[in-house]
């Protein structure tokens, strides 16, 4: 048996406009997804079918870009290009807005909970990501601001168990992160992409991270040991490039924590399925195409997501406004 990606449901989700991201709640029984229509739906599946349970649609003025839901799946996070970020509240079916965080000078990119729920990432075209803190009274106050780009910041996101989190940008630079005295700075800076960083993923343990790009590479980073007289007590290596795989920009990354798979989504309309030679030194790292959907969707694939509940399951999201779910099945 040769590796599989099977399409299980497509379905319209954002029709006549783009369809930016789609994110699970932690159960794995929803779906978000957000579009060039100021809109978030509300995925979930009855019977066979998935259904769109509710829309979110008086929250910004502009395209939504990115959406998260916190880790206890009650609150819902999303970046708009109005420069703002909504905090949406689940209320029995329904969700509300409870807050809009304001700050940001233009497109918000990004948005990102750390695995306690209690910080906030956000990033924006204006070259910062700034970090919020959640109380238990539902207020949000920022507490930091990191200027360590020098352009536009695609996306950020939280190591899955250390207080560290990662930023990627225009300026084809990878930024690390650390809480330092009450503030946030950049203690390691990973470069070797030679164009926009686009999306970032940590594996499930946290030891490595995948970045994605549009030089049409994915490189994958890990932890290191600094260098003897460094200033800084974080350090990252580059321990593998995949290449040659993707035809354009590649736009998303995804890690699975239930099966280590790696998907990403790519300009050229295709998904794809990349796994680790299990047997390949943890330092030289080997990874193979195990799949290729080339027409995935009829335009540029945007996002892909593993749902964190059952193995091999992938959802993915394009330009023709459409989300398709995947059944991922390795004969290892």
């Amino acid at each position: 048996m040769k590796d599989t990606l099977d399409l299980l449901h497509r379905f319209s989700a954002h029709p006549d406009s783009r369809c930016w991201y789609v994110a699970w709640n932690p159960r794995g029984t929803l779906l978000a997804s957000c579009g060039g229509d100021r809109a978030i739906r509300i995925w979930g599946k009855e019977d066979e079918s998935w259904v769109c349970k509710c829309v979110l649609s008086d929250g910004h003025q502009r395209t939504i870009r990115k959406v998260a839901w916190s880790p206890c799946g009650n609150y819902l996070a999303s970046a708009s290009f109005d420069a703002t970020t909504c905090i949406w509240k689940k209320k029995n079916n329904d969700f509300e807005c409870l807050t809009v965080l304001e700050g940001h000078e233009n497109e918000v990119k990004c948005v990102a909970w750390s695995p306690s729920g209690n910080l906030l990432a956000t990033c924006s075209r204006d070259k910062s990501v700034w970090v919020w803190e959640v109380d238990e009274d539902d207020e949000y106050e920022c507490v930091s601001v990191v200027n360590s780009h020098t352009q536009d910041v695609k996306h950020v996101t939280w190591h899955p168990t250390m207080p560290l989190l990662a930023s990627a940008s225009y300026d084809n630079k990878v930024c690390i992160y650390k809480e330092e005295d009450d503030d946030w700075e950049c203690r390691a800076t990973l470069e070797g992409h030679t164009s926009t960083v686009w999306s970032l993923t940590f594996d499930p343990t946290g030891q490595r991270l995948a970045s994605c790009s549009d030089d049409r590479t994915v490189r994958i980073w890990k932890e290191a040991q600094p260098d003897e007289g460094s200033s800084s007590d974080i350090a990252w290596k580059c321990v593998c490039t995949l290449s040659g795989f993707h035809g354009r920009t590649v736009y998303d990354i995804a890690w699975c924590g239930l099966t280590g798979a790696l998907a990403t989504a790519c300009g050229d309309d295709g998904v794809r399925v990349f796994k680790e030679d299990v047997t390949s030194d943890p330092e030289e790292p080997i990874f193979s195409m195990s799949v290729h959907v080339p027409k995935a969707h009829s335009q540029d694939v945007n996002c892909v997501a593993w749902s964190p509940k059952e193995a091999g399951l992938l959802a993915s999201c394009s330009d023709d406004g459409d989300i398709c779910l995947w059944s991922y099945k390795s004969e290892d």
